[in-house]
């Protein structure tokens, strides 16, 4: 795989990251008004299950997040060290040959 795909498909595994981190954060928001609001319903296998639920989904949103920093740092450190807005430039060259 030459530098500039390779690139290109770190960026997008980061993009893909950062939907996963944002889906989990939705996840966390919905099980957080499920809680709320079964205070007022008091069923009580919600009330066992939920905090659960929601630590566990807690941790893996907090692991999406370290993956997601540690890979963009990766894909930032893989740029600049191949000159990518240069290949870049010289593949859009190349193409108009």
């Amino acid at each position: 795989m030459d530098k500039l795909k390779k690139f290109d498909l770190m960026e997008k595994i980061s993009r893909e990251l950062e939907d996963i981190r944002n889906s989990q954060q939705a996840v966390l928001e919905k099980i957080a008004k499920v809680e709320i609001d079964n205070i007022e319903l008091g069923d009580k296998t919600i009330e066992k299950k939920i905090p659960e639920i929601y630590q566990r989904t807690a941790d893996n949103s907090e692991a999406i997040r370290e993956i997601l920093e540690a890979f963009q740092t990766k894909t930032d450190d893989f740029g600049e060290k191949n000159n990518i807005d240069k290949l870049r430039e010289q593949n859009e060259i190349d193409n108009m040959k």
